[in-house]
């Protein structure tokens, strides 16, 4: 063979080691290349030529050298089978807080885009002037009826009170009302006197203008859903004229949507003078108490007698709006403690009884394994809140008994199960290393459970614990058991990659 091309092929089979000596590990590329080197000496002297073909020997050396990266690229993909993957962080303790991270991020971020959970959630809108209550008959029961007569609340509006500094008044019915080319009949028309707003302590102007000409015009404040209706959410409607049941009322404003749980649930309403409200029906009171009222209130409600002319009493109750513009966040107080004292009844506290060795984790771990399960139960308290609200308020945009239903609901049933989950996945995780244990192995048959060991083995991936499941629990075995593992089972576990 020419001499020339003999060098070029010896170069060309040194730089096939060379480009494939890259895709090795890199721990095991120095030992890799002196292994190819010699093994590349001792093929050239096998295949030195005999009967003078060089070059059907050169063919040989470079077909070996080929090889080189095949055995490269079979080290490489072994060393990936040896790195614990990113799958491996599988039952880990940072995967499950991740988890819950993300399920919070998720609700809260839908929170933010349902107008309904904006709008209920808001907290400038359960602000309520301290001790105003709504009185009622103490005979009924509901408290969304109307009891007590327009006569009875002049009555007390004209007599000196030593509990309340203020009344108002309003009662509810079914009107029609039009404003330019739209009309709708039948809506629920709340007709009240003038200082009805002010005694709630809503944020709306009247026109005093029209008391001070002393004309007979009412004024008029629209809900948030007449307002979208009528006047397209027209911002600059206050000084309009409207006709309610026939009669021409100035609008003065629009209340806050969802604020006030108000009995009767008004579309529009009508504030006049009190000569003006009709005598004839009843409806509701809304009265503000004294410092001395106040102090006789008891747990938002307050007990009322009233004397009539022949001295006769009769029983009334004053409920705070304090109690019933609550909002979401009180259900939500209300259902988690619901669920902290019905959590024993469907699982068990105990989180298993653990052996007696030298090789328990120190207190580091174990205040390390109870910050665990603190994090868990922090993080599902706000996905609690966030979800139910997600949930009530899905499909509307303001308040109804339907949604504070099912935001009751939903929050205690995610509340309950969602302890329970954070109660049993601590029960499987690994005191030392907090993973999860998995591999269960059947050990035993049920017809030795009073003779020896029955029940389901699990073992932590990393080689700390053996957690002891009992199939049947019996006196001398009623719960689960960690077993804790000595240095003598390190080999099982070496090539793990868990710490």
């Amino acid at each position: 063979m020419n001499p020339s091309l003999a060098f070029l092929l010896r170069g060309l089979q040194q730089r096939l080691l060379s480009s494939a000596s890259p895709l090795v590990p890199a721990k095991e590329r120095a030992e890799w290349r002196r292994e190819w080197q010699s093994e590349l000496w001792h093929v050239r002297q096998a295949c030195a030529p005999i009967d003078g073909d060089s070059w059907r020997a050169e063919r040989q050396v470079t077909a070996f050298c080929v090889g080189a990266i095949q055995d490269a690229i079979c080290l490489r993909r072994h060393a990936w089978q040896r790195t614990p993957p990113f799958y491996s962080l599988q039952g880990s303790a940072s995967k499950c807080l991740l988890l819950l991270v993300a399920i919070l991020a998720g609700s809260y971020a839908l929170a933010l885009l349902l107008p309904g959970v904006r709008v209920e959630s808001h907290p400038s809108w359960y602000q309520v002037r301290p001790g105003t209550i709504l009185i009622q008959d103490a005979r009924y029961n509901n408290e969304a009826a109307a009891t007590i007569s327009a006569d009875r609340y002049r009555l007390w509006k004209a007599k000196r009170q030593r509990y309340f500094d203020g009344f108002a008044f309003y009662q509810m019915s079914k009107q029609s009302v039009s404003a330019g080319s739209g009309a709708e009949a039948g809506l629920a028309i709340a007709s009240g006197s003038s200082n009805l707003f002010a005694m709630l302590g809503l944020q709306v102007q009247l026109n005093g203008r029209t008391d001070a000409r002393g004309s007979t015009t009412p004024s008029v404040i629209l809900s948030q859903e007449i307002w979208k209706r009528f006047f397209k959410s027209d911002p600059a409607i206050a000084g309009s004229t409207i006709q309610v049941g026939g009669r021409l009322a100035t609008i003065a404003g629009v209340e806050p949507d969802g604020a006030w749980r108000l009995p009767g649930r008004p579309d529009v309403w009508l504030l006049e003078p009190d000569s003006e409200i009709k005598s004839s029906g009843v409806g509701y009171v809304v009265a503000h108490l004294t410092a001395l009222g106040r102090s006789e209130m008891w747990a938002h409600r307050v007990h009322i007698t009233d004397y009539n002319e022949d001295d006769t009493g009769q029983d009334l109750w004053g409920i705070s709006f304090e109690e019933r513009t609550r909002g979401p966040w009180g259900v939500y107080q209300f259902t988690v403690m619901l669920a902290f004292l019905a959590l024993p009844a469907i699982t068990s506290f105990s989180l298993g009884e653990y052996s007696v060795s030298s090789h328990r984790p120190s207190w580091p771990r174990r205040l390390r394994c109870w910050g665990f399960l603190a994090a868990k139960i922090a993080l599902l308290l706000p996905i609690v809140y966030y979800a139910s609200l997600d949930l009530a308020f899905w499909f509307t945009t303001r308040y109804s008994p339907a949604a504070q239903y099912i935001q009751l609901l939903s929050s205690f049933s995610i509340c309950l199960f969602g302890l329970q989950w954070t109660l049993l996945d601590q029960r499987q995780r690994c005191p030392v290393c907090l993973r999860r244990v998995s591999n269960p192995a059947r050990v035993g048959h049920a017809s030795w459970t009073f003779l020896a060991w029955n029940g389901t083995e699990l073992m932590c991936l990393g080689g700390h614990t053996l957690l002891l499941v009992p199939g049947l629990p019996t006196s001398w075995f009623s719960t689960q058991r960690w077993l804790y593992l000595d240095a003598t089972w390190d080999f099982l576990f070496a090539g793990s990659g868990v710490g």
